[in-house]
């Protein structure tokens, strides 16, 4: 247990706020990366942000986004975001033991702007201090969540103007956000095996079969691979 006591909820907002920023930075190309493909795929630029703020989950986002058609497969759209999106199973599990004490009313409303960055990062605040802080979480999310649907939009209405934005090199600003997550939330090779062995499988994949199916390949690999290697606490 900690022996800190518990600051101010609107210095923990601001404080989580604060330190969101710099991650910020890293999700703007991100979004208008998807804002102008999801124009370009037929979005209305209205519907572009909406998904953004609806569904809240960059990957499945660009995953539904690459396999939109006229008219959309549905369900394989489904079947593939959800298995993008499965990783917040074992986000949510880790967070479990920390917010305990959080009334349900309160933990699961805020689990629905629970994304990676805010994951990582609220994780990372509650193990060095000792304390999960919801309201730290909440302003991480709130800069998370009305920078990418800001950006959303805003990509969506600039990518017919500018073209593919990919061509500056935005996309590999999801690439550098997630190193650096990768890097604040490494423990250990050991917990990290789940994570190679998703890349172990989807890389392959990518290369061989055409289509999405190393989304699928990846995650249900990680997926297993994480229920498998996990440690099983001796009776």
């Amino acid at each position: 247990m900690s022996n800190l006591q518990p600051a101010p909820a609107a210095a923990e907002f601001w404080r989580g706020l604060k330190e969101v920023f710099p991650v910020l930075i890293g999700m703007v190309p991100i979004a208008l990366v998807l804002g102008a493909q999801a124009v370009a795929k037929g979005f209305h630029p209205v519907e572009a942000p909406l998904m953004g703020g609806v569904n809240f989950a960059g990957g499945s986002e660009f995953v539904a986004v690459g396999l939109w058609t006229t008219p959309p497969d549905l369900l394989l759209i489904a079947v593939m975001t959800f298995l993008v999106n499965c990783r917040h199973l074992l986000m949510g599990a880790a967070l479990a033991p920390l917010v305990r004490q959080i009334p349900a009313r309160k933990i699961f409303p805020a689990l629905y702007v629970m994304c990676d960055e805010t994951w990582a990062m609220s994780l990372a605040d509650a193990r060095k201090r000792g304390m999960f802080s919801l309201p730290y979480y909440l302003g991480n999310a709130a800069g998370m969540w009305v920078t990418w649907v800001l950006f959303v939009g805003i990509g969506a209405v600039l990518g017919p103007i500018i073209g593919d934005l990919e061509r500056f090199g935005f996309d590999m600003a999801f690439t550098a956000v997630f190193l650096v997550l990768l890097r604040g939330a490494w423990t250990s090779f050991t917990a990290a095996r789940p994570w190679f062995v998703s890349l172990a499988v989807a890389a392959p994949t990518y290369l061989i079969l055409p289509g999405a199916w190393y989304v699928a390949t990846g995650a249900t690999a990680g997926l297993v691979a994480a229920f498998l290697l996990a440690p099983r606490e001796e009776i």
